[in-house]
């Protein structure tokens, strides 16, 4: 098994364990304002892939998504997004998400209407600061890490969750942050795809989004 098959794998199963649920029917109180704060295709370069993500009502977490990969210490291969998970609110108009790619980074950002928990998000991140995830406990550890990136915008959460697998690095990336009573989470990880003529690279490109994110939603 590659790095890459793996590192697909844990990314996989994050985005779609995340805790955004879709808008479902016609929209009202608040999601109206989520549809007014939300970044759309215009916001971006001509070029980059932008799709609405929608989901079936009522879907539970996790639907579709491989399992998390056990590891030591145990829930670290899916601790931030689980927290997420646990104390998300449901529900039309809870929370709205969009997926963007450029050629090298793919990003699934959510813009929520209730606010995130960073102080438990930041205890995960320190408990896994150095992690082993694996498939079968009789295989070896594959060694992580998860590190807190400086940013700008002090207030938000920003991780690079980085594995390394037969002699080689790659990291996926998870940005949080609370603006007044509403957040916005996102995840980024790299995706070369020369079919798209805009290039992106991480961390840049998935601070500058979620940046101009939680602008837009601070602005409402």
């Amino acid at each position: 098994m590659t790095w890459r098959t793996v590192l697909v794998l844990c990314a996989a199963a994050l985005l779609t364990q995340a805790c955004a649920k879709p808008i479902a029917g016609t929209a009202t109180w608040p999601g109206v304002r989520l549809e007014k704060v939300l970044l759309t295709p215009a916001d971006f370069p001509e070029g980059v892939q932008y799709d609405r993500i929608t989901r079936e009502s009522g879907q539970a977490d996790g639907v579709g998504a491989p399992p998390a990969m056990l590891s030591r210490p145990e829930g670290c291969s899916d601790g931030l997004t689980r927290v997420i998970a646990d104390s998300a609110e449901r529900g039309p108009g809870s929370a709205a998400e969009y997926l963007v790619a450029y050629d090298g980074a793919r990003m699934v950002i959510t813009v929520l209407t209730w606010r995130l928990d960073l102080d438990k998000l930041a205890a995960v991140a320190d408990r896994c600061a150095e992690f082993e995830t694996y498939f079968d406990p009789s295989t070896p550890g594959i060694p992580m890490t998860t590190t807190r990136l400086e940013t700008p915008r002090a207030d938000a959460l920003v991780y690079e969750q980085t594995m390394q697998l037969g002699g080689t690095r790659d990291s996926v990336y998870f940005s949080f942050e609370n603006i007044g009573d509403t957040a916005v989470f996102g995840l980024a990880l790299p995706s070369p795809n020369p079919s798209i003529p805009v290039k992106g690279s991480l961390p840049q490109t998935f601070l500058d989004i979620t940046a101009k994110q939680a602008e837009r939603a601070q602005s409402a």
